[in-house]
């Protein structure tokens, strides 16, 4: 029987975010991110989207003894996808990959009413430094759609649950490259 793993692509790569074993980088061909609002959360979140011509890059990690329960509770938003076939990695043993992605009829755009946290790009984007270095970060915002949005800068005050402190560096390549994506960051009220 193949072992349970998933593919995360946004906070899920920031291995401080979590505890699940053997997390390790992959590809996900087929696929692309993109900040999308559901109405199951009032700010906007990163989804997988199918993309015949694209492949992001994230980690797997294990989930033990095939529970599903907790990752399920933390992605409660998300369906969980199969996608084993289209993960790349370097485990030598069958797995079971699954991804969790918004149900298309449960998206709408972000808004100023459901605008994107700065905190929760931090994360993000402290994650893929850390794993896939400054040329990984580039991948990340190259191969995520949805920039246009709103995005309210809380980092006096993070909402994200799962906030990280950032190094000055990391603050700095994080507010660069969505300058370079002509990012709108307001303040938050």
């Amino acid at each position: 029987m193949p072992d349970p793993y998933f593919f995360g692509y946004g906070s899920l790569v920031n291995l401080t975010t979590h505890d699940f074993p053997d997390p390790r980088p992959a590809r996900l061909k087929g696929w692309r991110r993109v900040w999308r609002h559901t109405d199951l959360r009032q700010v906007a979140f990163l989804t997988a989207t199918p993309d015949p011509d694209c492949e992001i890059e994230g980690m797997i990690a294990h989930v033990p003894n095939d529970d599903w329960a907790a990752l399920d509770a933390r992605e409660w938003a998300y369906d969980r996808v199969p996608v084993t076939g289209a993960v790349s990695h370097d485990l030598t043993r069958p797995v079971d990959i699954a991804v969790y992605a918004v149900a298309t009829e449960k998206q709408s755009l972000p808004s100023t009413r459901h605008p994107i946290l700065l905190s929760y790009i931090d994360v993000v984007v402290q994650g893929y430094l850390r794993h896939f270095g400054e040329a990984g970060v580039e991948r990340f915002f190259a191969t995520t759609d949805g920039w246009e949005a709103p995005i309210i800068n809380d980092r006096a005050a993070p909402r994200y649950p799962r906030h990280q402190v950032l190094k000055p560096s990391e603050t700095a390549l994080v507010d660069s490259h969505l300058a370079a994506v002509s990012a709108t960051i307001e303040t938050m009220a």
